[in-house]
């Protein structure tokens, strides 16, 4: 079953959630605000089509790691790099790799930053795009589901 991570539009906490057509308000755990959400059959299959948050099709794909986690772990291994002369570095490059074989994917929406994880049609779900992510963030565009094209 898809598990839907929110984030909290007031307090930026997470909110974990699971698919159910019936459900129609999400609320917080720390701030207690209350957001909108839609959920659908399709949603409860796993099968993701449209944000149930901002009502948006657009998504990406990426692995399921923290990336503030990786960039903080690419600063030690650079600082310890000067007393190890770069063997931290080699040795960050084999855990990354690590990682990257074992961890799963993890579906995001552009606009309000939804993350969806155990996605059935996984496979339909580009990866990330710069120019597709500035156009929907600072000019509201939606590509409604469709990729970029010049």
């Amino acid at each position: 079953m898809m598990e839907v991570q929110i984030t909290c539009k007031e307090c930026g906490s997470s909110v974990e959630v699971v698919p159910d057509h019936n459900a129609h308000k999400v609320e917080c755990g720390v701030c207690k605000h209350v957001s909108d959400v839609h959920f659908t059959h399709e949603h409860e299959a796993g099968v993701l089509k449209e944000c149930p948050v901002c009502s948006r099709q657009d998504f990406y794909k990426q692995k399921d790691f923290n990336r503030k986690i990786g960039v903080l772990l690419f600063v030690i291994a650079a600082i310890l790099s000067i007393w190890t002369y770069g063997l931290s570095l080699v040795a960050l490059y084999l855990v990354d790799l690590f990682l990257f074989r074992r961890l799963a994917m993890v579906a995001i929406c552009y606009k309000c930053q939804t993350n969806f994880r155990r996605v059935a049609n996984m496979a339909d779900i580009r990866d990330f795009d710069h120019e597709m992510n500035d156009r929907i963030v600072y000019a509201d565009h939606d590509f409604k589901g469709k990729p970029l094209s010049h």
